[in-house]
């Protein structure tokens, strides 16, 4: 298996390993991987580097939606590969970055906030 394979299959992993309440609520949501985030996210999160940002939620939070919240392009859950790969000395490593990663993001799609993440010790 190659390497970006294996590095999306850990991130469906990932996905499955999310506790089935929260699943259930996550619904036109795509999460991809990307090698490295484009200049548009790394200003959008406030990074310099692109090697900073491990992964980025795009789309309106739960919490931010109304009543005319329809007919929307999916949000996406980017994870960026490079940048978790150069954080990780193995693959066991790469798993628990991935999980963590994503479990951030999926945060960010029900409306919490970094800091509220950092205060749950989710960051």
């Amino acid at each position: 298996m190659e390497e970006r394979e294996r590095f999306e299959q850990l991130v469906a992993e990932a996905w499955n390993a999310l506790p089935e309440t929260f699943r259930e609520k996550l619904e036109n949501v795509e999460v991809v991987v990307e090698e490295w985030p484009d200049p548009e996210t790394m200003r959008r999160a406030g990074v310099r580097y692109r090697f900073q940002l491990l992964g980025f939620y795009h789309g309106v939070p739960l919490t931010g939606r109304t009543h005319n919240y329809a007919m929307v392009l999916p949000d996406k859950i980017s994870i960026y590969r490079q940048p978790i790969m150069m954080r990780c000395r193995n693959w066991n490593d790469v798993a628990r970055m991935v999980q963590r990663v994503l479990r951030h993001e999926v945060g960010h799609y029900f409306g919490l906030s970094d800091e509220r993440l950092r205060e749950l010790d989710a960051y």
